[in-house]
């Protein structure tokens, strides 16, 4: 049999050239929907863009609450808890702004792409996805409570004289906030991109540092309450264990921001001499100096002025002066509007992903319309059907960040660099997992029988 050779050499060309062309198209595809994708579409971030958006994603709905968590806890061991998580928080994600360009010439822009690198492609998804999800959608959730009761109480201050407390036809549900409240989301969920929500997320950043510092200026001018008590709020002994528990969640929730972290660190350019960790790493730095700045004052004066009398949400407890507690839960609705941008900025990546990779819609405005619509009604919809705001930080706080928080980044360092055995390096990273661990087994706990005990007395929908 003869082959013709000539021939034969141009066939394979064309093979080939096919093939390539191929590539070509389909490499130019994945492009064209990175380009459209809202992590990965612009990275021209600066460095104090990652430290409002770090400060926007972290004090959140969580730091009205800590008041609350210390009075389930006590003096000693409350204050040990919050040092703890900021110093452990700081350490990983320190951790995870190192590991983001780990590998030359490749980034790791979505929290999961970092954990199919440490557990392959498979696991990897599998042990991350799930976990950030009921984080995010689970903040979410909690944001449209507090925006909504936020909203309330300045409705119900301003308008329903002294006692903050409205009758009759005054009295609107909290159910018509939350949706007033969800409003504001379908409009600006239409943004593209983190850059593009950099405004709102500042004006949340500004807003959480003025909120706290008035929740806590309030309770020194008011001043410690005559017959202040300091003893645990619970009386029986399964209380006051149940109430510990669930005051863990409250603290895990307050320290949340690692679940966007690497999304916000996608935004900065970088090059082999200027890598994004840098600037990234600044951002943070600033970032945790307001933490600790809103945090501590807030969770130690609020706990000393009103001992276990404290409400979940502080901004409750206090009544005047009136214009002063109406303006801070207006800023309050503020930060978390923003809050809640940053949360589901990485949702909508997700939403978006699998709609055009997966199922192969095409890119463009009326996917993204309709979409993330979609997610800001089933959000309000869980939102109004259970707005028990403290169970619910317990119980998302333990369940879903204290992994992705405290000893998920931890577990990926160990598996991506193995540190010697018995190194400084091994123990820490041991220790944050173990404490991370416990918090993750009990914090639940405590917020589902919160919940529970909410529930017994709820009206849905009232």
């Amino acid at each position: 049999m003869l082959i013709h050779v000539p021939r034969l050499c141009q066939l394979t060309a064309t093979m080939v050239g096919g093939k390539q062309n191929l590539q070509d198209a389909r490499s130019a595809r994945e492009k064209a929907i990175d380009d459209w994708l809202p992590i990965t579409s612009s990275r021209n971030a600066k460095w104090w863009y990652s430290a409002f958006h770090n400060v926007t994603a972290m004090v959140g709905a969580g730091v009205l609450s800590l008041p609350y968590a210390m009075s389930e806890l006590g003096w000693g061991p409350g204050i040990a808890v919050l040092v703890v998580s900021w110093v452990i928080t700081l350490y990983t994600l320190w951790q995870m702004v190192e590991m983001h360009e780990m590998v030359p010439g490749k980034r790791f822009d979505r929290y999961h792409e970092l954990g199919q690198h440490a557990f392959g492609d498979r696991l990897g998804l599998w042990i991350v996805v799930p976990q950030q999800l009921v984080v995010e959608v689970g903040v979410n959730i909690v944001y449209m409570v507090t925006g909504g009761k936020s909203l309330k109480k300045f409705h119900d201050v301003l308008v329903c004289g002294d006692t903050g407390v409205c009758e009759g036809k005054d009295n609107i549900k909290t159910t018509y906030f939350i949706m007033i409240f969800a409003s504001v989301h379908f409009v600006l969920s239409q943004l593209p991109n983190f850059n593009s929500i950099s405004g709102v997320s500042l004006a949340a950043a500004v807003m959480s540092l003025s909120y706290s510092t008035i929740a806590w200026g309030a309770s020194v001018h008011k001043g410690r309450m005559s017959g202040v008590d300091y003893h645990l709020r619970a009386t029986t002994t399964p209380g006051k264990v149940f109430g510990f528990f669930g005051a863990l969640g409250d603290v895990a929730f307050a320290y949340a921001g690692h679940n966007v972290v690497l999304e916000i660190q996608a935004t900065i350019p970088s090059t082999p001499d200027k890598p994004s960790k840098k600037p990234m790493w600044k951002g943070v730095v600033v970032a945790y100096v307001v933490v600790a700045l809103c945090y501590f004052p807030v969770a130690l004066i609020g706990y000393w002025a009103f001992g276990n009398t404290v409400e979940d949400n502080i901004l409750i407890t206090l009544s005047k002066p009136k214009w002063l507690i109406a303006l801070a839960n207006m800023m309050v609705v503020v930060h978390v509007i923003g809050s809640y941008q940053i949360y589901a900025m990485p949702v909508f990546d997700m939403i978006e992903t699998v709609l055009v990779k997966k199922l192969r819609f095409p890119p463009g405005l009326t996917l993204r319309l309709i979409a993330r619509t979609l997610y800001v009604a089933f959000t309000m919809f869980i939102a109004i059907t259970f707005p028990f705001f403290g169970g619910l930080l317990g119980f998302f706080g333990g369940f879903a960040f204290a992994p992705t928080t405290y000893f998920l980044p931890c577990v990926m360092w160990l598996a991506i660099y193995k540190p010697k055995r018995f190194s400084l390096s091994w123990l820490t990273n041991w220790m944050c997992i173990i404490l991370g661990v416990l918090l993750m087994i009990l914090s639940p706990i405590g917020g589902l029988r919160q919940i529970i005990m909410d529930a017994k007395t709820y009206q849905f929908y009232s």
